[in-house]
């Protein structure tokens, strides 16, 4: 198997693209090729033996850079490993306890099926009021989510280390 794997993110402020870096990380340490490149970069991944693919989300979407990845796509992430996170909610409990749910946005979810990702998971995001802009402080004020960094580092890597052994597991040798 090719032991590329691109870890692709869409971060507005910078919070998902560091746990972008922490699955690229994980993977790496397991012996695996990672690359950790920005959705909007460009990127080509066909040349890649897996995928995975984050987004920050707001309001239950995720940021269009990623969406369009996803989509635009499709054709060559089917049939190959993928796996994907959305990254957010910001508080204690678990995250889709407080998503009430969500793991995934609806649009996508079509695209999603055809794919048919190995995974799908939700981690806490980071709230940081000092980067919002008004309109944002006034969104967070009104759904009253909590400040500050959220994010389970060491269940980021637990999930990054899962799929470098779901892709490590060894092929069957051929019987001759």
């Amino acid at each position: 198997m090719n032991d590329r794997v691109l870890v692709v993110y869409a971060s507005k402020y910078g919070a998902t693209a560091e746990i972008a870096e922490k699955i690229g990380e994980a993977l790496r340490q397991a012996g695996l090729n990672a690359d950790v490149l920005s959705a909007d970069s460009g990127c080509d991944p066909g040349s890649y033996g897996a995928v995975v693919l984050g987004s920050a989300v707001y309001i239950g979407r995720w940021r269009k850079e990623a969406s369009r990845f996803l989509s635009a796509n499709e054709k060559l992430l089917t049939g190959r490993p993928v796996w994907l996170f959305s990254t957010g909610p910001t508080g204690d409990g678990k995250a889709e306890e407080l998503l009430q749910g969500w793991r995934f946005p609806g649009a996508l979810k079509p695209v999603a099926d055809r794919i048919q990702p190995r995974g799908i998971t939700v981690f806490h995001g980071y709230l940081n009021n000092e980067k919002l802009n008004f309109i944002e402080k006034w969104m967070i004020k009104k759904v009253k989510a909590p400040a500050g960094d959220f994010r389970d580092w060491d269940a980021i890597s637990r999930w990054a280390r899962s799929i470098a052994d779901a892709l490590k597991i060894p092929e069957a040798p051929n019987e001759t």
